[in-house]
C-alpha cells in the first residue's frame, strides 16, 4: 500500500492496535492433525500486553463487546449446553479447521467478525516458511470499503489495499471475478513468531506492552496488518514504509519491525467458500449478521430460537394443559415436534427470517422479519416489527411494550455501575442513527433531529453543553437516557415515550427533563459486564428449566444432559431439581414421571463428579422405602415428594450422590413396571380342566435368535419410541432345551426344583415355601426361586400380599399345593434366553393348566412382560415371542401405552427354511454375559436421550424391517447384511458387549459368513453364524480349533422350530415314557 492515508474509519476491517483485546493469539505447537480433534482448547500464547479498559473498540449493541455477542445458534453435540458467542464460533474454526494441518507456529484471529469456513478448507502448507495470511472470497463491491490482498501468481502478498480504487481493487481479481479480502487471521511461523516477540522488550516497540508502560514509555499504538504484515509485502519498500509511520516513535518502531521481520515471506492462502462479516456499528448491518445466517459452511447449527422458549400455543394457559389436549386430540406420542397444537393455534408469531436467542417468551410475542431479540424475558401480547433489535428486557418492563408496536429500532436494557450504585438503564435508537455523524446532517429515531425536536418537544441544550460546537453534536454524546431519578423510579417507559406522537410525549417531558441523563459516550465505561453476564445465565437457566418442563411434557427425543451439566457447574443444580420434581409430581403420566426421576438421577450423578463409585447398583436402602412404597401404591406426587426430603439428607459428598441416584434409579423403575403392567388388560385367563393330583403338566419350548430390533423391545424404549424385532425359533442340537412341568400335591406347600440340565439331571436348586413370608423375595432376580416364585404371584394361583396364610389359599382352591421343575440345557447367560424370558413362559403356560387355567399365545407373551416387571429384571417381550410363536416372525409394539406386543408371522419362500438351517451355525464362545447391568446402562441413556441412543434406535426398527423383507424374499446376503448392522446396532446400544475373545472369533469367521451376531444383549454367549456355504459346522470348527486366545467353545446345530410351544398333561411319572393324556396348544 503506498501513501494515502492509513487510518482505519469507523466501518471497515480493522487493522487493530497490539496492546488491544480485539486479536487472539492462539495454538503455539504443533496443530492438531487431519481426523483429530483434541477435547481442551488449544493452547494459547500469553504476551504481556497492555490490558485496555474495556474489550477491544465500543461496540454498541451488546455490552460485552464483539467477542462475546452471543449467536443464535446451539451445538446439538457439546457436553454441556452453553450460549454460543462470536469468540466461541471463532475457536472452533480455528481449532478444527483452519488449524489442521498447520506446522508449528502462532495462530492470530481478529474477534471482530463473523467468519464462516468450509469443514475442510484447502491450505497447502508445503514448503511453507515465514508468515501466511487468510483471505476469503468477495465482490469488488465490497472490498471498496475493505481491505484486499494484492498477490502473485506464487501466492505472496505484493501488498495490502484498503478502501482502494477501482482499478487498484481490479487488479487484485482472480479468474472468477472475486477479490482475496482480509479477514483478520494471520499465521506466523515458529520462526516469525520468535523474531517477532524478541522485540517486545526492546524500546519503542516495549511501549506496546505493560513492560514499556511500568518503565516510563508513552504508549504506542501499532496495528497488525499495517504495522506489522505490511513490512513482509513484495512491493513494500523500506522507505515507503517507515515514512507511513506518523509521528517519530512509530517510525522508529516500524523501522525496528522492518528489519526483524522483513526477511521473512508473506504468502495468502484464500479459502474458498469462506466468507466473513466486519461486525460494524451500523444497526442493520448487525441485525442482517444475525437473521441471514451462513449455511452449510458454517460449524454451528444456526438457528431461528437458540436457547430460548416461546409459547407456541397463546391459547392454552400451561404446557401440562397442552399436553393434556394433546392426548383428549389425538396427537401422536412420539414426533419432530411433541408439543400438541390445538385447534385454535394462532398462526406462527415468529416470521421466518427474525432471531430469538436466550429468550423466555411468554404470551402473545410477534416478532417480524429482519428482528432479533436476545437476552430478553417478554410478556405478551408485544407486537415488534421489522428492523428491530431487544436485548436486556426483563419481564417487569417488558410491559410497558404491550401496546406499543415497535419498527425500526434498537432498544436495549443495560446494567450499569454508577460507583456503588447498580441500576438499570435503557436506551433507544434508530435502526439508520449513526452514532458519530453531525446532528445536522443525521437522524435520531430514523427522523432528522429537527423533527424529533419538533415531535418531542426536547431542545437540543437538554441533549448537549453550550459550548460544545455544532460538528461536535452527534448521537453518540447526546445526554438522552435517563439514569436516576430524585423523586420516582424510572423504567421502560421512559424511553419509549420518544417515539410516542406530540399529544402524548408532552406529558412525558417534564418527567424527562427533571431525570439525571447519560449519553452513550458516557454509560459505556460505566457498564458492568459481570452483572450483565450474570443477567444472561440467570435467563439462561431460566429458559432451561421451561426446555426441561417442554422435552419432558412433551415427550421430546431431546437429550437434556448437556443442560443438567451446564447447571451443576454454574450452581443452578437446585433449580434443576425443583424443576424435575415439579413435573414428576403434577404430570399424573407415569411415563413421563419416571423420565423426571431418571433426570433427577442425572443430575446428582453429575454432581458427584465422577466420584463416589459406580451408578449401577443396588436400590434397597430401608431409608427410601417410604417413598418408593407411596410409588408402589400409585401416589406417584407423594412419592416424588418424599424423594426430594430424603435427597437432601444424600447431597454432601459424592458417594452418597450416587447412591441416592441409584435409588432415584429404583424409583423410575417402580414407574416403569407400572406402565409395563398396562399390557395385563391384554393377557385373558379361560377356565380348563384340572389335571388330576399327582399328574404333570409338562411343557417344552424352543430357543430364540434375534435377527434384528433387539433393545427396541426393552420399557421405557418399546412405549415411548416403539420397537419392532425379527426372532427365529430354534431347535438347539436336535432338542427344545427349555422346559417346565408342574403337578398339585397334596401337601399345602409350594416346592420348587430347578435342574442345571434336564428333568433327569441333579437338581442344582430345590426349595419348599410353606409361608407367604417365603415368597417376599420374589422381585429380587438372584433370590433362590425367584422366578418361580414371580410366576406363582403373577398368574395368581398365590395371591401375595394377602391376609390368608399360604396354606389356607392353596387348600381352599387347589386341594393342596404345587411342585414345579424347571430345566433348560443352554448355559447361563447364553443370549438365547435359556433361563429368562422363555423359562419364564415355560413355567408360566405350565402353571396355568395345572391350575385349571388356559392362556393363549399372546396373553402368554403379555403376562411374562409383566413377570419380568414384577422380578425387576426389567426385559422386553422380543425374548418370549421368539420362544412362544413358532418359526420365523416379527414382533411390533407402538408407541403408545397401553403397551401391546403384535406378532406377524413371516412368510419365506418354499424350501427357504431348510436352506436357513443349512446356513445357520451356532457357537458358544464360552464366555457368559449377564444382562442386568447392561440393561442398566441402556434404559439410563435412553431415558438421557442421548442422540446416540435415540440415532440406534431409530435404526434398529428400520434394520428389522429390512430384515423381516429380506426373509420373505429369501435373501440370504441381504439377510447376512442386516446382521451385520445388528451387531454394529448392539455394540452401539451397549458399548463393551464384544469380549476380546468373540471378537477374534467374528474376525476368523468373517470371510466364511454373510453375517454374524451374539444372541441376546451380547457380552458373551451364543454367535450365530450365517454361512455363506451349506453345512459349515466342521468347517467353522477347524477354523476356529486354530485360532488363538478363543478358550474353551463349542458348535451346536440348529434348526427352525416350526412347531413351538408344547404343553401336554402325562402321567404321574413322566419318566416311564407314558403317553400324554392331552396335548394343548397354547
Amino acid at each position: 500500500m503506498h501513501g494515502g492515508d492509513r487510518r482505519r474509519p469507523e466501518g471497515s476491517p480493522d487493522p487493530h492496535s497490539a496492546h488491544g483485546e480485539s486479536w487472539r493469539a492462539a495454538r503455539l505447537g504443533t496443530p492438531p492433525s487431519h481426523g483429530w480433534e483434541p477435547e481442551p482448547p488449544p493452547p494459547t500464547l500469553s504476551l504481556p500486553v497492555t490490558p485496555p479498559s474495556r474489550q477491544g473498540r465500543d461496540f454498541s449493541f451488546d455490552d460485552c463487546g464483539r467477542a462475546f455477542t452471543c449467536l443464535p445458534a446451539e451445538e446439538p453435540g457439546a457436553p454441556a449446553e452453553a450460549l454460543v458467542c462470536n469468540l466461541d464460533s471463532l475457536l472452533g474454526t480455528m481449532t478444527y479447521r483452519l488449524c489442521v494441518g498447520s506446522p508449528p507456529g502462532v495462530w492470530v484471529c481478529s474477534t471482530d467478525m463473523l467468519l464462516t469456513v468450509p469443514s475442510a478448507p484447502v491450505i497447502d502448507w508445503d514448503g511453507f516458511q515465514g508468515v501466511r495470511v487468510i483471505a476469503v472470497p468477495g465482490s469488488q463491491a465490497y472490498a471498496r470499503n475493505h481491505g484486499v490482498y494484492l498477490a502473485d501468481e506464487q501466492g505472496l502478498v505484493r501488498d495490502i489495499i484498503y478502501k482502494g480504487t477501482e482499478a487498484q481493487i481490479q487488479q487484485c481479481a482472480g479468474p472468477d471475478g472475486t477479490v482475496p479480502l482480509v479477514c483478520g487471521v494471520v499465521f506466523f511461523s515458529s520462526d516469525a513468531a520468535e523474531q517477532l516477540l524478541a522485540t517486545h522488550v526492546i524500546p519503542p516497540l516495549d511501549a506496546c506492552t505493560y513492560l514499556g508502560l511500568d518503565s516510563g514509555a508513552p504508549p504506542i499504538q501499532l496495528s497488525l496488518f499495517f504495522d506489522i504484515v505490511l513490512c513482509m509485502a513484495g512491493a513494500m519498500t523500506e522507505e515507503d514504509f517507515v515514512k507511513g509511520g506518523g509521528d517519530a516513535s512509530v517510525r522508529s518502531a516500524r523501522s525496528m519491525l522492518w528489519t526483524a521481520l522483513r526477511a521473512f515471506p508473506l504468502s495468502m492462502a484464500c479459502i474458498s467458500g469462506a466468507s466473513y462479516d466486519y461486525m460494524t456499528t451500523s444497526a442493520s448491518d448487525h441485525i442482517r449478521s444475525l437473521t441471514l445466517l451462513p449455511g452449510s459452511a458454517s460449524h454451528l447449527h444456526f438457528c431461528k430460537t437458540a436457547h430460548s422458549h416461546v409459547d407456541v400455543c397463546p391459547c392454552i394457559p400451561s404446557l401440562a394443559h397442552a399436553c393434556f389436549l394433546g392426548v383428549a386430540l389425538g396427537c401422536v406420542a412420539r414426533s419432530q415436534s411433541h408439543v400438541p397444537l390445538c385447534p385454535w393455534q394462532q398462526p406462527c408469531l415468529l416470521e421466518d427470517g427474525s432471531s430469538v436467542t436466550n429468550c423466555l417468551l411468554e404470551g402473545a410475542v410477534q416478532l417480524a422479519a429482519s428482528s432479533v431479540i436476545q437476552h430478553c424475558h417478554l410478556q405478551g401480547p408485544v407486537e415488534i416489527g421489522p428492523g428491530c433489535l431487544l436485548s436486556g428486557i426483563a419481564r417487569g418492563s417488558s410491559l410497558a411494550l404491550q401496546g406499543c408496536p415497535l419498527r425500526d429500532v434498537i432498544l436495549q436494557g443495560h446494567h450499569v455501575q454508577l460507583r456503588d450504585l447498580p441500576c438499570r438503564v435503557f436506551t433507544l435508537t434508530g435502526c439508520l442513527d449513526d452514532w458519530q455523524s453531525p446532528a445536522e446532517e443525521a437522524t435520531y429515531l430514523n427522523v432528522p433531529w429537527a423533527e424529533f425536536f419538533r415531535r418531542t418537544g426536547i431542545r437540543e441544550g437538554d441533549l448537549w453543553d453550550a459550548e460544545m460546537p455544532q460538528r461536535s453534536r452527534c448521537l453518540l454524546n447526546a445526554r438522552l437516557f435517563p439514569v436516576l431519578h430524585a423523586c420516582e423510579a424510572l423504567g421502560l417507559e421512559d424511553v419509549l415515550w420518544l417515539l410516542a406522537p406530540a399529544a402524548v410525549a408532552s406529558e412525558r417531558l417534564a418527567r424527562w427533563r427533571t431525570a439525571w441523563r447519560m449519553s452513550w459516550q458516557e454509560l459505556m465505561p460505566c457498564l458492568d459486564k459481570a452483572a450483565e453476564l450474570g443477567a444472561r445465565r440467570a435467563l439462561f437457566f431460566l429458559q432451561g428449566q421451561r426446555k426441561v418442563q417442554r422435552v419432558l411434557l412433551g415427550r421430546q427425543d431431546s437429550s437434556l444432559l448437556p443442560l443438567t451439566r451446564s447447571a451443576i457447574h454454574e450452581g443452578y443444580h437446585e433449580a434443576m431439581l425443583g424443576t424435575l420434581d415439579e413435573v414428576a409430581s403434577t404430570t399424573g403420566d407415569a411415563g413421563i414421571a419416571a423420565r423426571a426421576l431418571a433426570c433427577i438421577a442425572d443430575v446428582l450423578g453429575c454432581m458427584a463428579r465422577g466420584e463416589g463409585g459406580l451408578r449401577s447398583g443396588p436400590a434397597a436402602n430401608r431409608e427410601w422405602a417410604l417413598a418408593f412404597g407411596h410409588l408402589e401404591s400409585g401416589d406417584i406426587a407423594g412419592g416424588v415428594r418424599e424423594l426430594a426430603a430424603e435427597r437432601q439428607k444424600w447431597m454432601s459428598r459424592p458417594a452418597l450422590l450416587v447412591r441416592a441416584a441409584r435409588h432415584y434409579e429404583g424409583a423410575e423403575q417402580i414407574l416403569i413396571r407400572q406402565a409395563v403392567m398396562s399390557s395385563c388388560q391384554f393377557v385373558t385367563v379361560g377356565q380348563a380342566e384340572l389335571p388330576p393330583l399327582g399328574h404333570w403338566v409338562q411343557v417344552a419350548c424352543p430357543a430364540r435368535l434375534d435377527l434384528s430390533g433387539g433393545w427396541s423391545d426393552t420399557p421405557p424404549i418399546t412405549y415411548e419410541h416403539g420397537g419392532a424385532v425379527v426372532d427365529v425359533a430354534v431347535l438347539v442340537d436336535g432338542c427344545r432345551p427349555i422346559g417346565a412341568r408342574v403337578r398339585r400335591i397334596r401337601e399345602p406347600e409350594l416346592r420348587l426344583v430347578s435342574f442345571s440340565g434336564t428333568p433327569q439331571s441333579e437338581a442344582a436348586v430345590e426349595l419348599v415355601c410353606r409361608e407367604l413370608e417365603h415368597l417376599q423375595d420374589y422381585f429380587q432376580p438372584h433370590a433362590p426361586g425367584a422366578l418361580l416364585k414371580a410366576a406363582f404371584i403373577c398368574t395368581q394361583v398365590v395371591q401375595f400380599p394377602s391376609q390368608k396364610p399360604l396354606w389356607a389359599q392353596l387348600m381352599e382352591s387347589f386341594g393342596g399345593g404345587f411342585e414345579v421343575h424347571t430345566w433348560s440345557k443352554l448355559p447361563h447367560g447364553s443370549g438365547l434366553a435359556g433361563t429368562s424370558s422363555i423359562l419364564a413362559g415355560a413355567v408360566m403356560a405350565s402353571l396355568y393348566r395345572a391350575a385349571g387355567k388356559s392362556a393363549s399365545t399372546e396373553s402368554l407373551i403379555h403376562a411374562v412382560l409383566h413377570l419380568e416387571q414384577r422380578l425387576t429384571t426389567g426385559g422386553g417381550w422380543q425374548d418370549q415371542v421368539g420362544g412362544l410363536v413358532p418359526g420365523i416372525k416379527i414382533g411390533r409394539s407402538k408407541a403408545q401405552l397401553p403397551l401391546r406386543v403384535e406378532v406377524e408371522k413371516i412368510p419365506v419362500p418354499n424350501g427357504f427354511i431348510q436352506t436357513l438351517n443349512d446356513h445357520l451355525v451356532l457357537v458358544y464362545t464360552g464366555k457368559t454375559r449377564l444382562a442386568r447391568n447392561l440393561l442398566q446402562d441402556v434404559v439410563r441413556n435412553w431415558y438421557a436421550r442421548l442422540p446416540s441412543a435415540v440415532q440406534n434406535a431409530d435404526a434398529l426398527v428400520s434394520n428389522a424391517e429390512e430384515c423381516a423383507q429380506a426373509l420373505r424374499q429369501g435373501n440370504l446376503p441381504l439377510i447376512g447384511k442386516c446382521l451385520d448392522r445388528y451387531w454394529q446396532q448392539k455394540k452401539c446400544m451397549a458399548p463393551g458387549c464384544e469380549p476380546l475373545a468373540v471378537g477374534r472369533m467374528m474376525d476368523a469367521l468373517r470371510p466364511y459368513s454373510y453375517g454374524q451376531c451374539l444372541a441376546g444383549a451380547g457380552g458373551g454367549g451364543f454367535l450365530y453364524i450365517l454361512t455363506k456355504g451349506p453345512r459349515q459346522k466342521e468347517a467353522l470348527h477347524q477354523i476356529l480349533a486354530k485360532t488363538e486366545g478363543l478358550g474353551n467353545f463349542s458348535i451346536h446345530s440348529i434348526e427352525v422350530d416350526m412347531g413351538g410351544i408344547s404343553v401336554e398333561v402325562v402321567g404321574c411319572n413322566p419318566k416311564d415314557g407314558a403317553q400324554p393324556r392331552r396335548d394343548v396348544a397354547v
